[in-house]
């Protein structure tokens, strides 16, 4: 597999971490880059390191997981959509302002990365019975997730800044919505 097909898969298993880190944007007061960065690496380099675990543990271990890999990622999703809705109605302004810029919950953005990265465990099992350059397909997908990821922060935040708690409501409800179409696609009730 070249470079044009390895780097439209990346793009298509990047597409959840750029979700995720435009809600990260969006609750942001303004873009703080050094936790743009911590936000990108995390999602990059998840990305890049589950189709490796894919690839060399093989189909063996993908079986065992592959019958609930998308309850993992439901689940995941929904409890820090839940969260994030939470604090949109409990926080109090100071806590806002705290939660919005100065703070990294390294926890959360830890399961957030597992999360997003489920499928990219699948794709490397599929790797391991192809023509690939596993070390290839890994860089493009996490260099790709990475700089998705950086936009999205961007992104998200150009329009979070002016409604704080709005936009952390929308993040709260995108992931949880994120979760539920992985769940729903897995169990083929959704035709995409």
């Amino acid at each position: 597999m070249g470079f044009p097909g390895l780097f439209m898969i990346a793009v298509g298993l990047s597409m959840d971490a750029f979700a995720v880190s435009v809600c990260k944007g969006l609750a942001m007061k303004r873009v703080n880059w050094g936790h743009a960065l911590v936000i990108a690496l995390f999602f990059g380099a998840f990305q890049a390191l589950m189709p490796l675990l894919g690839f060399f543990l093989g189909t063996g271990f993908a079986s065992l997981v592959e019958p609930f890999d998308h309850w993992i990622a439901f689940v995941l999703l929904a409890l820090i959509g839940a969260k994030m809705i939470w604090d949109a109605f409990h926080e109090d302004e100071g806590e806002e302002e705290a939660a919005a810029g100065d703070r990294l919950d390294i926890r959360e953005l830890f399961l957030l990365a597992i999360a997003t990265s489920i499928d990219a465990f699948a794709v490397g099992c599929t790797f391991a019975f192809m023509a690939v350059n596993i070390a290839e397909a890994a860089t493009i997908i996490g260099v790709t997730t990475f700089a998705l990821s950086l936009a999205g922060v961007a992104l998200g935040n150009r329009f979070g800044t002016r409604y704080n708690r709005a936009a952390t409501l929308a993040g709260g409800i995108v992931l949880i919505l994120i979760g539920a179409k992985t769940l729903l696609e897995h169990l083929g009730l959704l035709p995409f």
